[in-house]
């Protein structure tokens, strides 16, 4: 009986990832202009983005853009769709990752609540995923959204994803994540973000991975 018991609490503790909106935060890494040229499946990828950004600000998710160095590399782009939300600034960096110490601080202070990251932008294999490992030592879960996510080598891209999974990283993609934050039908916002899913996501090269 021992045995059953203990087994049955480590079962109900164990950590399966759900995601609840009041305990996520969505982080979009990099979507800028100078990017565009180089990028695989870069406007699959904004457009994935864009579709998190608008489920996220219906379900008052905080939203954190950056920028990378954008006196060289140029603004995040106009199809991002943050000037409906003058709100949102976009810090700006210089390291890879967007985990800067200032913006864990001002995280934990505004949103002490939020255990959760979901993360998108680019590039997969750098900023993406330099933000997920200081994440997660940090303390946080991370959720990365893989169909909204790239980089300039499709290489580099997979080997990303298997890296950011042995450190202990959610791989998901953007209509999982958006439905298991609504959790529910009767969630008075389903229908304003069911809008969002109704069509199918664009080819963001997923597919090429796995036949790899």
């Amino acid at each position: 009986m021992a045995t059953t018991t203990t087994t049955t609490t480590a079962s109900a503790c164990r950590n399966v990832g759900k995601l609840l909106p009041k305990q996520s935060a969505l982080f979009i890494c990099d979507l800028q202009e100078k990017f565009r040229p180089n990028i695989q499946y870069f406007d699959a990828v904004v457009q994935i983005s864009s579709c998190l950004l608008q489920a996220a600000r219906l379900l008052d998710i905080p939203i954190i853009v950056a920028e990378h160095y954008p006196e060289g590399l140029g603004v995040t782009v106009k199809e991002l769709g943050l000037n409906e939300y003058p709100d949102i600034q976009p810090i700006t960096k210089t390291q890879f990752s967007m985990l800067t110490s200032d913006l864990i601080e001002r995280l934990r202070q505004k949103h002490p609540d939020v255990k959760n990251i979901i993360l998108c932008g680019i590039e997969t294999h750098v900023c993406v995923q330099g933000t997920a490992l200081d994440a997660i030592q940090a303390g946080y879960d991370v959720h990365v959204v893989v169909n909204a996510c790239s980089s300039r080598s499709m290489v580099d891209r997979m080997f990303a994803f298997e890296r950011m999974k042995q450190a202990g990283v959610w791989l998901t993609t953007s209509e999982s994540v958006i439905l298991g934050l609504v959790s529910d039908g009767s969630n008075p916002k389903f229908h304003d973000v069911r809008k969002l899913i109704m069509e199918t996501a664009p080819d963001s090269g997923l597919l090429s991975l796995l036949k790899i």
